[in-house]
């Protein structure tokens, strides 16, 4: 899978195994969520857009880069993927967040919109769609649709776990957008979880089950 990268790390499998585990109580599971995030993210920027600049060292001046304020633009799906906002503006504060809520529905388990709100000028920007999980795949494809009818064509997605099922859903609908994630699992379950999984992400992030 040219579009797939599975971000295999010491570190990035020592934390998802503490993700995983039913006995991880909300506060470790928020932190471990940022940090998953923040290695996804030293991956998933491989590749974006850098203006040269000049700088002045203490000793003399030399070429540098730096990323484009205002050209990079984060946007989780709500609610789950407001989990994963902190751990990449930790490595690009200059981001701009936009917002999609979604929910899907438990008897065909499509997606269905409620909310929308993207930076403006986004279609000009690196766009880092984030959601922690990739189970059936209707939901982020359905954002990503969301965010090319702005004209955005850089379009990145980043996900802790996924599973075959949402992979090839994302590739049909979208097969120009790159896939980074933590880990692959085996697959989904009767009622649309990823097994192993880690249960509902949004749940375990918000202590509301």
């Amino acid at each position: 899978m040219s579009n797939l990268t599975i971000v295999d790390h010491p570190l990035v499998k020592h934390k998802i195994t503490l993700l995983r585990s039913k006995f991880t109580e909300v506060q470790q599971f928020r932190a471990l969520m940022q940090e998953l995030s923040m290695l996804l993210a030293y991956e998933a920027t491989r590749g974006v857009r850098v203006e040269e600049t000049t700088c002045e060292t203490p000793l003399m001046k030399t070429a540098g880069h730096l990323l484009s304020p205002g050209k990079i633009a984060i946007v989780p799906i709500l609610r789950a993927g407001l989990g994963m906002v902190d751990g990449l503006l930790n490595f690009m504060p200059m981001a701009r967040v936009g917002h999609i809520g979604l929910y899907r529905d438990h008897e065909s388990l499509k997606p269905i919109e409620y909310y929308c709100k993207l930076p403006d000028g986004i279609a000009n920007m690196e766009v880092f769609v984030v959601d922690p999980m990739l189970a059936t795949g209707g939901s982020v494809a359905h954002s990503i649709s969301i965010v090319k009818k702005t004209g955005a064509t850089r379009i990145r997605f980043l996900c802790v776990v996924a599973c075959p099922e949402g992979i090839e859903c994302l590739k049909k609908a979208h097969p120009d957008v790159d896939i980074f994630t933590c880990v692959l699992d085996e697959k989904l379950n009767e009622r649309g979880y990823i097994l192993p999984g880690l249960g509902d992400a949004g749940d375990r992030l918000y202590g509301t089950k």
